[in-house]
C-alpha cells in the first residue's frame, strides 16, 4: 500500500495543493485549472497503483467560489489527458472565510479491478523526471504521460505503477518493497517528484525490451541491489 485506504473493495485516494494558484500571495503562480489537474493527477495514479479505477471524485476547494469552475475544468482535463472515463464529481467550497492563498484537495473513490503481482517479481523503471514547483510548468514534456501509462495497463504490458512524491524515488522504492532497499538509477534518487511527474513502472521480465520501445524517451532503468 502507498497512501490509499481499502474498504470492502473500494479504494480511497487523495492529494492536496496549497499556495499554488492565481491568488496574490500564492508562492507559485499557476492557472487554477492546472493546479487542480496536478492535485488530481496524484490521486488518479494512486488509484492505478492500487489496481483500481476511480468511480467518483470529491473536490475540496479552500480558495473560494471564484475558483470552482477552473478547478472543475482542471479535473476534466486530467481525465481527458489520461484518456479514461470521467467519473461523477462533487465537492464543497469554503465561502464563509476569504483565504489569502489557494488551497485544494482532490479525493477519488474507486473499485479494485486488477490483481497486483508482488513487486519482487517485476522489473522496474522510472518513467518521467522528478520536477517540482515552476519546473512542472516549464518542463512539462519531461513528465510521465498518463495516457501512455493507461494504455500500457490496459494492454497488460504494465503490471504495477507507483507514483513518486515529495520524498523522492529512493523513499518510494522502500514503500513499494516494504523494507529498506538500495537502488541504482541515473536520476536523483532523493529529489521531490512534485505532483508525481515521475512514476515507478513494474513489468514482467519478458516484457522488459517491449516496455523500452513502448515508452521511448524519459524512461530510466531502476535496479534494486
Amino acid at each position: 500500500m502507498r497512501h490509499e485506504i481499502l474498504i470492502d473493495g473500494f479504494v480511497i485516494t487523495s492529494d492536496n495543493s496549497a499556495g499554488i494558484g492565481e491568488k496574490e500571495q500564492d508562492v507559485v503562480k499557476a492557472p487554477d485549472a492546472i493546479t487542480a489537474k496536478f492535485a488530481g493527477r496524484v490521486a488518479l495514479l494512486e488509484q492505478w497503483a492500487a489496481g483500481s479505477q476511480p468511480q467518483a471524485v470529491l473536490l475540496h476547494n479552500f480558495s473560494g467560489a471564484a475558483q470552482w469552475t477552473a478547478y472543475m475544468e482542471g479535473i476534466k482535463e486530467l481525465f481527458d489527458e489520461a484518456e479514461t472515463a470521467l467519473p461523477q464529481i462533487s465537492g464543497s467550497t469554503e465561502t464563509n472565510m476569504p483565504t489569502l492563498q489557494s488551497g485544494i484537495a482532490v479525493t477519488m473513490i474507486g473499485k479494485q479491478c486488477r490483481q497486483l503481482p508482488a513487486a519482487e517479481l517485476l522489473c522496474w523503471f522510472v518513467y518521467g523526471i522528478p520536477l517540482v514547483g515552476e519546473e512542472v510548468l516549464t518542463q512539462w514534456n519531461k513528465t510521465a504521460d498518463l495516457a501512455l501509462i493507461g494504455k500500457g495497463i490496459d494492454a497488460g504490458l504494465i503490471e504495477r505503477v507507483w507514483p513518486v512524491g515529495s520524498q523522492g524515488i529512493a523513499r518510494e522504492a522502500e514503500l513499494l518493497m516494504g523494507r529498506q532497499v538500495e537502488i541504482t538509477t541515473e536520476l536523483d534518487q532523493h529529489r521531490s517528484g512534485g505532483p508525481a511527474t515521475c512514476v515507478l513502472v513494474g513489468v514482467m521480465p519478458l516484457n522488459y525490451e517491449q516496455t523500452q520501445q513502448f515508452f521511448g524517451e524519459n524512461l530510466f532503468s531502476l535496479r534494486f541491489e
